[in-house]
């Protein structure tokens, strides 16, 4: 590599680096999905992330979120900013090893990739309003749903999905997950990113069914 830039030359077309080096991009929970997402934004330019997860790495980690197993038993934001440090040192990585909390100031772009349709309804409250893009990844199994806010539709869009719990499908989304899953939940995610750093309309709800091979986009 002979220069910064080279790095960006296959995607300069797809991704705009003026945008995107010039923003904060949160991501809420670096489970499954929201490791993918990090690692992914760190892999496509982002020059700052604020990393946000209270919990601690298990064995069953390796298998679905792509923990290395030498991880197990650390903080999931201190491996996770590792790894996205391994891809650009010069990232600049705040880390969060929390719980997230109403009063945490957030990013221009916040991935919400939290389990429990309480913690999103949370979390959207009170981080949804001032931020410029949103994605939520949901996902169980092998069914994957994506929902993203940039203009007033996905706005007015984004709460009508937020049900009560207990109207929930029964199991978390890392109740029964693969890592496959997981990497293909965040590349959605991030492709809708990509659109509104284009300046071009974005998805405000997608699903995808795996096994039946359907695409569904509202």
């Amino acid at each position: 590599m002979t220069s910064a830039q080279d790095r960006f030359d296959r995607q300069e077309d797809l991704v705009p680096q003026d945008r995107l080096c010039r923003l904060t991009a949160s991501v809420i929970g670096v489970g499954a999905v929201g490791r993918q997402v990090a690692l992914q934004l760190a892999a496509m330019g982002a020059r700052r992330l604020q990393l946000v997860d209270f919990d601690s790495i298990e064995l069953s980690n390796v298998t679905t979120q792509g923990y290395p197993a030498s991880d197990v038993g650390r903080t999931k934001v201190d491996a996770t900013a590792e790894a996205v440090r391994r891809i650009d040192p010069s990232i600049e990585v705040d880390l969060v090893c929390d719980r997230y909390r109403p009063k945490l100031q957030v990013g221009a772009a916040v991935f919400a990739c939290v389990d429990s349709i309480t913690a999103r309804a949370a979390i959207w409250r009170s981080a949804g309003p001032p931020c410029q893009f949103w994605a939520n990844g949901r996902m169980l199994g092998e069914v994957i749903r994506v929902l993203a806010v940039a203009d007033g539709v996905g706005r007015d869009h984004y709460p009508t999905t937020l049900f009560r719990q207990s109207e929930a499908q029964p199991g978390r989304c890392t109740a029964h997950g693969t890592i496959y899953a997981a990497g293909i939940a965040a590349g959605l995610m991030l492709h809708q990113f990509a659109r509104w750093l284009r300046a071009q309309p974005v998805d405000a709800d997608a699903s995808l069914n795996l096994l039946a091979g359907e695409l569904v986009v509202r």
